[in-house]
């Protein structure tokens, strides 16, 4: 949990207490429903939480703010966004309806009201959002078009609307395969740990 609060020191207490609870809810769920590798869950807060905060580094997303979250699996980065950001609403998606089961546990039990969690496949979507985010669910071809047309028109943020995906690796034959711009950040830029050194926030604006 430090690791949370060295680069968001300015969290209320309900949300200290929120990113606190996640260690133990999601040690339970794992030991029925394995949605994290076990060698992951003891770093989870490294590997998942905050490596999901990241995308909090490129976007403080404004009040009102609808975001998609494609292929959440146990809730990342959707769950530890929406617990930074209680004022917007977060539809968090996966077609595997176990993962689902227990991302609605844990944001049930967080009392994030904020959180809908639905087993559904992105293409079957009609809503429209500002942003949809995603953490390396497939390649960037794949699926962009899942999410086409999903993007609310006029951009209220300080970033255009658009896909905020995390990804790791050598990226520039993957971004070269779509012809859409492509912002590249650098999650080292933002968090000093080893595990970020070679991932990025993808921002492709969409809207």
């Amino acid at each position: 949990m430090d690791i949370i609060l060295k680069y968001f020191p300015d969290i209320t207490s309900l949300q200290k207490e929120q990113f606190t609870q996640l260690q133990s809810l999601y040690t339970h769920w794992n030991e029925q429903i394995n949605v994290i590798s076990r060698k992951d869950i003891d770093e989870l807060y490294e590997r998942h939480v905050l490596h999901s905060l990241a995308i909090a580094k490129v976007i403080k997303f404004k009040p009102g703010s609808l975001i998609l979250d494609i292929g959440t699996g146990g809730g990342f980065p959707g769950i530890p966004l929406a617990i930074l950001f209680p004022e917007c609403q977060f539809h968090l998606v996966d077609s595997i309806g176990k993962k689902i089961k227990v991302v609605t546990e844990v944001a049930k039990a967080l009392g994030l009201t904020n959180v809908k969690a639905e087993q559904a496949r992105a293409e079957q979507l009609t809503k429209q959002y500002d942003f949809v985010v995603s953490r390396a669910v497939t390649r960037l071809a794949n699926f962009y078009p899942w999410v086409k047309g999903k993007f609310i028109k006029n951009s209220g943020n300080d970033i255009k609307n658009g896909i905020l995906y995390l990804k790791g690796g050598d990226l520039e034959e993957e971004i070269s395969e779509i012809d859409k711009e492509v912002i590249k950040y650098k999650i080292s830029n933002f968090f000093n740990e080893e595990f970020f050194e070679t991932k990025y926030v993808l921002h492709i604006p969409c809207a």
